[in-house]
């Protein structure tokens, strides 16, 4: 055999390798857009809105928060430690009617603290510590941000009350998820009559979604 013809054939098996990886990029692009997409739920939206629209910057950058923090396991939390987080929420909570700046505050200090407790990076590394949340409690991540951006210094004074107000009510939906057992946690759940796992019982908080508010002066 030449050599040319055997330039030749290695051009045409490099050639149809590069077709057959470009061919198999593409049909995995979409499948791992839509595996990103059903973990992140919203936080996949606001991915892709703060990249413009990019959807491959976007998933690039949920694809890397999955790499860092997928494999972390949640800490548990013994009774008085829940206890203690609980009673300091509710007393948040009630302090915003006459302070809502500082309930805010005080909700993005809780927060923190507890995800530091369950295991994820310090409140002190706030971009790494929501990055981790995100991975695994994509659901409510956006309360944890919007509480942390409310409480900036001078936030109470250019933001509304009612602003302020939704803030919490988000955010307490991430410290409810935050207090809940992790699902490696299998002996801390309540056990049904058919043997299967109930969801453990919400903590009793003064404040419900569907509850008017009393009105402030």
């Amino acid at each position: 055999m030449s050599t040319g013809v055997i330039i030749a054939l290695i051009v045409i098996v490099a050639a149809v390798l590069l077709v057959a990886a470009v061919l198999t990029l593409r049909a995995r692009g979409p499948r791992h857009g839509k595996s990103l997409k059903r973990r992140f739920g919203p936080e996949y939206d606001r991915a892709v809105a703060r990249h413009d629209g990019d959807t491959r910057a976007a998933e690039r950058e949920l694809a890397q928060r999955v790499e860092r923090h997928g494999g972390l396991r949640e800490k548990a939390l013994d009774p008085a430690e829940r206890e203690r987080f609980e009673a300091r929420w509710t007393a948040a909570q009630e302090r915003f009617v006459d302070s809502p700046g500082e309930a805010v505050a005080e909700a993005d200090r809780l927060l923190a603290e507890l995800a530091g407790t369950r295991g994820f990076p310090d409140g002190g590394q706030y971009e790494e510590q929501l990055a981790a949340l995100s991975v695994h409690h994509a659901r409510h991540v956006d309360g944890y941000r919007r509480v942390h951006r409310a409480a900036r210094p001078g936030a109470d004074g250019g933001t509304g009350t009612e602003e302020l107000r939704e803030a919490m009510v988000e955010a307490r939906a991430l410290f409810e998820d935050l207090l809940r057992p992790a699902r490696h946690e299998g002996g801390r759940h309540r056990t049904t009559a058919d043997g299967g796992h109930a969801a453990p019982a919400r903590p009793r908080t003064p404040w419900s979604s569907h509850r008017r508010q009393p009105k402030e002066s």
